[in-house]
């Protein structure tokens, strides 16, 4: 056995005997997630970084084709966050050079029920975020109120599929084309969901996804821009690294473009320094084929919570899955309705003191955070969905080591809490 060999033994010896994030009852604790990567992983990204190449190359354009061809894109650009992807893809379609590009004024709809940098990217590009209100069973954008707020400065629609739950993309896309309306589609929640048998992420112009360590499998940390359309795949390549001209495809064009520029260092557009890393492509290469399994077991748990806690209908909702959707339940969503004699911050806190993590459902409505009173922005119409959703709700983990036995240690602290506070 080489030393390369013994080091890798000795790291899957390691995780076979300390790697257990099952439910534990001697030490129950229930987190809003566990790593999704073990020794396989590790090894992986080990491998890589004993190699010393460890700046983005081959391996992650390896990665970046493997994730297209799994879902269905044409391109894949990785960079190194879900927050990074959702920049570079609006600075893509706000850049000058690109056709049919968005401009400084433009509203672009948005979800009030989403995450900061969702609307942050919008805002950076000077373009106005229109905030709409949510579908109070769904969680996603409330069609209705979508189309009364479009307006004639109204160029684009950046939708959320909430928590893995695919938007209603046949009622999105009827508007988007009678409007002319370019889609995006922040996807960062739901690698995994479909809507009629398709991925999400293939709707729109483009797409992101996000590799965070909380997200459905992870390279730490991590990002991806997905498109159809070639020039904005190169754009993207372009504007992850400093705006030259290196990873493009059509590299060379640049080359025979310009001969007396160092052909490493030709910058044709504006960048930034998005990259992820080769020992970050290893992972995902390895993290990838997992993905389904662990889709399916958060299907699972949704399923088993719903059953345990549908005697609480009168005081509960629960987040529905979209008709046609396939949901990849990137958490479990409680809100509490009007007539509950509890609040959210007392059930919250009584889980947590019994080692039940559980969170706000995304951001809240983003519009009521103090920063939005900084920028211009549009609340189109009420957002009573949204406000009810931050005020009374909260996420419950819904990860591949939940199980059975979890959900129902959950549930019956659940009923405890409330069989006392009804006392």
């Amino acid at each position: 056995m080489t030393n390369k060999e013994l080091i890798f033994s000795n790291i899957t010896n390691y995780c076979k005997q300390n790697y257990n994030f099952n439910f534990d009852p001697k030490n129950p604790i229930i987190r809003l997630h566990e790593p999704t990567f073990g020794s396989e992983e590790i090894n992986a990204f080990l491998d890589q970084m004993l190699t010393t190449q460890v700046t983005m190359g081959k391996e992650v354009r390896k990665f970046e084709e493997q994730y297209a061809k799994e879902f269905g894109h044409k391109y894949a650009v990785m960079n190194n966050s879900g927050s990074s992807a959702n920049l570079l893809a609006v600075s893509a379609i706000a850049n000058p050079l690109t056709k049919n590009n968005l401009k400084p004024g433009d509203e672009v709809i948005v979800p009030s029920l989403s995450w900061s940098t969702t609307v942050w990217p919008l805002i950076q590009h000077n373009l106005i975020p229109v905030l709409i209100d949510c579908d109070p069973k769904t969680f996603n954008l409330d069609l209705n109120k979508l189309e009364e707020a479009i307006t004639t400065k109204t160029k684009a629609i950046m939708l959320v599929h909430v928590y893995g739950n695919p938007c209603d993309m046949s009622g999105l896309l009827d508007i988007a084309k009678r409007h002319n309306l370019q889609i995006i589609e922040d996807s960062c929640e739901s690698m995994g969901a479909y809507y009629q048998n398709k991925a999400v992420g293939t709707f729109g112009r483009v797409g992101t996804f996000s590799f965070y360590f909380s997200h459905h499998i992870t390279t730490l940390e991590g990002g991806i821009t997905v498109t159809d359309d070639f020039e904005l795949a190169e754009t993207m390549r372009i504007m992850r690294a400093h705006g030259w001209t290196r990873e493009a495809d059509n590299h060379q064009e640049y080359v025979a473009k310009y001969p007396n520029i160092d052909p490493r260092f030709i910058f044709v557009n504006l960048g930034y320094n998005l990259r992820p890393t080769e020992c970050q492509g290893r992972m995902g290469q390895v993290q990838l084929p997992k993905l389904a399994d662990f889709v399916k077991q958060r299907r699972k748990n949704a399923a088993y919570y719903i059953q345990k806690l549908a005697k609480y209908s009168d005081i509960f909702t629960f987040q529905e899955e979209q008709k046609n959707g396939y949901s990849s339940w990137f958490g479990f969503s409680v809100v509490l309705k009007n007539n509950c004699p509890f609040k959210v911050k007392e059930i919250s806190s009584y889980l947590k003191n019994k080692n039940i993590e559980n969170r706000p459902i995304i951001a809240g409505n983003i519009g009521n955070h103090p920063v939005m009173k900084i920028y211009e922005h549009r609340m189109a119409g009420n957002q009573d969905a949204s406000n009810n959703i931050m005020q009374n709700g909260f996420a419950l983990g819904c990860h591949q080591h939940i199980g059975e036995e979890a959900i129902d240690y959950t549930v019956n602290h659940i009923n405890n809490f409330i069989s006392n506070y009804k006392k």
